[in-house]
């Protein structure tokens, strides 16, 4: 059920929003890890600047990247870095991804996506266009907590 609602999401261009199946697909979707541009999660943030390093591809508005719902009630996880390069790990594979992410890429075809400063989509932000990449977060290098697709800046 799961995937079928990941491949009308992706079919449509619907807007990602936030439900618990959402939290899930997140988490545990192959779309996750597969290589950012054959991927059908449409923001991709990065361990090092200039998209470089391990990578997790995100599909849906995440309110917190260290307390994600896991699809149980009451029971959360961090979203982390995929992890890459089984006999020579890429630099981040398995870290998590609040406050250690450094750049982004955006792929969708209508929606900004915002990376925050803190959880629940607040503080400082770095946003990107659809088609934009930031080889080097400014206002939240190091320092992101949340991720939120919106129709604009």
């Amino acid at each position: 059920m799961a995937s079928g609602l990941l491949a009308a999401a992706a079919v449509m261009g619907v807007a990602p929003s936030a439900t618990a199946v959402d939290d899930t697909l997140n988490l545990y979707s192959p779309e996750a890890c597969k290589s950012p541009h054959s991927s059908g999660f449409k923001f991709h943030i990065f361990y090092n600047s200039g998209q470089g390093g391990a990578y997790r591809n995100i599909g849906y508005s995440v309110y917190n990247f260290d307390s994600v719902p896991d699809g149980v009630d009451g029971v959360t996880t961090p979203l982390r870095f995929c992890e890459i390069g089984a006999s020579a790990p890429w630099p981040g594979s398995g870290q998590r991804i609040k406050n250690n992410a450094a750049s982004g890429e955006n792929e969708h075809y209508k929606y900004w996506a915002h990376v925050y400063y803190y959880s629940g989509y607040k503080g400082a932000k770095d946003s990107m266009a659809p088609y934009q990449h930031i080889d080097q977060f400014r206002n939240v290098y190091n320092e992101n907590a949340s991720f939120q697709w919106k129709s604009g800046a």
